[in-house]
């Protein structure tokens, strides 16, 4: 990884700009020249912030991907009655807004040369993931492991529906979800009548 170098703000708008060239693009057809074009500088002065294409990949992914999570988890219900509006609209919001960046995504991190950025970054997920269930937990009045469970069912459908508009998956992923939500409604009614 390149030692951050130059003004940080800037360092974010290249990444950022990157990103979106190389989801517009592919990993393959997107050059360095192309890259230092669309940020308007010359390949030396992208390669001073970066070293390297390849540390651009890296860093853009993991930058990017992390807004769309973050951008994902902002439109996270506010009480049990909103599940179903989250379930309803956002996978084909996600899909809309985010589905290049997710097929983008797993171009890099399936890839043998990145693979192990990939573990990295989904270690981070995992923590991110387990900070928004607590968030969710106080909000829903749910255990935090089932919210966690819930999420990853729920995001790796909404991902995989954004690379392959499979509807069937879609909606047997949201089936389990709304069958397990319902029992754990259902069981935390039983337990406080038994009360």
């Amino acid at each position: 990884m390149a030692e951050e170098k130059g003004i940080p703000a800037r360092r974010v708008a290249f990444l950022e700009t990157c990103f979106d060239v190389f989801c517009e693009n592919g990993l393959e057809n997107t050059g360095l020249k192309m890259l230092a074009d669309a940020c308007g500088v010359t390949n030396g002065n992208l390669l001073y912030y970066f070293d390297s294409k390849d540390n651009i990949v890296i860093e853009a992914t993991a930058h990017c991907m992390a807004k769309v999570e973050d951008d994902f988890m902002a439109k996270a219900p506010t009480s049990v009655e909103d599940i179903e509006r989250f379930l309803r609209e956002m996978p084909y919001l996600t899909a809309k807004l985010h589905g290049k960046k997710y097929r983008f995504m797993y171009q890099v991190y399936a890839s043998p040369k990145y693979r192990e950025y990939g573990k990295e970054f989904f270690k981070g997920v995992n923590a991110r993931y387990y900070e928004y269930a607590v968030q969710l937990s106080q909000k829903l009045g749910m255990p935090v492991d089932f919210i966690r469970g819930m999420t990853y069912i729920f995001v790796r459908a909404c991902v995989h529906y954004a690379l392959f508009e499979d509807e069937e998956y879609l909606r047997l992923q949201l089936e389990a979800i709304r069958t397990s939500l319902k029992l754990f409604v259902k069981e935390s009614k039983t337990k406080e009548e038994n009360l």
